[in-house]
């Protein structure tokens, strides 16, 4: 909780600040990556500093979390914070690091907001970022200690076994074990951070969802080249499409994420759209791998059959267990369609869902905004629906 002498002031000045905290956040990582050019190899992923989505997901979180402390002081965003450290930890992110954003993110907030900034209302914002910056050192610390691994001890080296064709832009990467320490099995849902360096000689991280359960041996994952069409190639998807090749090792941190399907007997609804069907497959492999029970119904939406990765993965699985079904959407339907396929945009008001189920969801934004809107309408509890999102999350903080 805000201390009773920044508490007004936080109060006060949170208008203004978050009118300025998109201004604030580009400044801040501006400055930052002037400072501490260092950070921009291994560390942060600068595809996302182009396209400015790290700096809106930061100028969100912030203004999330300072809106918590003024209006439900008792309460914390823990879903935002969960979220927020298990990427971090996935980085292998120090505790000493949070210095330094402090010390960048201060000058912008001072470097925007100019003579406004008081020494008091510094004073009050210096408070709010150390609460934000401690739950989440506590946070990560936790999550370090259940994996018994430390920042520099998270990352692992694997070995390309096979590079596997799923669609013309999609291929699934199988690894394995090269480095004899323990490896920390992966929960469904989970990601991994692969690290690799660019031709530049600057090392890049991205996150890809786990798309099987684990054997001990081997982790897979499937990577979608990102052409670009009028914005920037994805150059690490780029990279690993066309030159990484059977025989390469590679860097992959410990699995991480906080949307991990739960073991319940309770129905669960996996609906995606595109990549997104990535940590969908994976929680349907950990299901088939524990023999579960439960009734799955698997929903996912994709330009065309041909575009739907994983396809044969997902369908062999769901046929594995007891009582699993799918229905697709395509905008370009095959000429003899399946009794599942469906035409068109999913539109979960055309389904029949099951009673008291879980929902996991991925995609891009406006799909999953759609579907939980079409879930919500047809009563299913907010509760009940999780989502990941690839990327910095724009919509938590936001709806947080």
């Amino acid at each position: 909780m805000l201390s009773d002498t920044s508490y007004p002031v936080v109060k006060a000045t949170l208008p203004v600040v978050g009118e300025n905290i998109q201004e604030i956040a580009r400044r801040f990582y501006g400055h930052m990556f002037g400072e501490h050019p260092e950070l921009l190899d291994g560390l942060f992923n600068r595809g996302n500093q182009a396209d400015g989505r790290q700096q809106q997901a930061l100028a969100g979180s912030v203004a999330a979390f300072a809106g918590y402390l003024v209006n439900k002081p008792t309460e914390l965003p823990d879903h935002l914070l969960s979220r927020i450290a298990h990427k971090h930890v996935s980085l292998g992110l120090r505790p000493d690091q949070y210095q330094i954003v402090h010390d960048n993110l201060m000058w912008a907030i001072v470097d925007v907001l100019g003579d406004a900034v008081t020494p008091e209302v510094a004073a009050a914002w210096d408070e709010v970022y150390w609460l934000m910056a401690n739950v989440l050192i506590n946070k990560e610390r936790g999550l370090y200690e259940a994996v018994r691994l430390s920042p520099e001890t998270i990352w692992r080296t694997w070995r390309v076994a096979e590079k596997v064709p799923e669609t013309e832009d999609v291929v699934t990467f199988v690894v394995e074990r090269v480095d004899e320490r323990e490896v920390k099995p992966s929960l469904p849902g989970q990601y991994v951070t692969l690290r690799m360096e660019m031709p530049d000689g600057v090392r890049q991280p991205r996150q890809y969802s786990l798309t099987r359960a684990d054997d001990g041996q081997h982790r897979q994952f499937a990577v979608k080249r990102v052409r670009g069409n009028g914005t920037p190639a994805g150059e690490m998807s780029n990279l690993l499409h066309d030159r990484v090749q059977v025989g390469d090792e590679i860097e992959l941190s410990v699995p991480s994420g906080d949307v991990v399907l739960e073991y319940t007997d309770r129905p669960v609804v996996l609906a995606s759209a595109g990549i997104g069907v990535t940590p969908m497959a994976g929680m349907l492999s950990h299901m088939v791998k524990a023999g579960a029970q439960r009734k799955v119904l698997f929903l996912h939406a994709d330009t065309s059959p041909e575009e739907f990765a994983l396809r044969e993965q997902v369908t062999e699985d769901l046929g594995s267990l007891l009582d699993g079904t799918m229905a697709t959407w395509y905008e370009q339907p095959s000429a003899s369609p399946a009794a599942h396929e469906h035409a068109g945009l999913m539109d979960v008001s055309s389904v029949e869902l099951p009673h008291d189920a879980q929902y996991y969801l991925c995609g891009p934004l406006p799909f999953m905004q759609s579907v939980r809107s079409g879930l919500i309408a047809k009563g299913v509890p907010p509760r009940d629906i999780q989502y990941e999102v690839f990327g910095p999350d724009l919509w938590l903080a936001d709806f947080e």
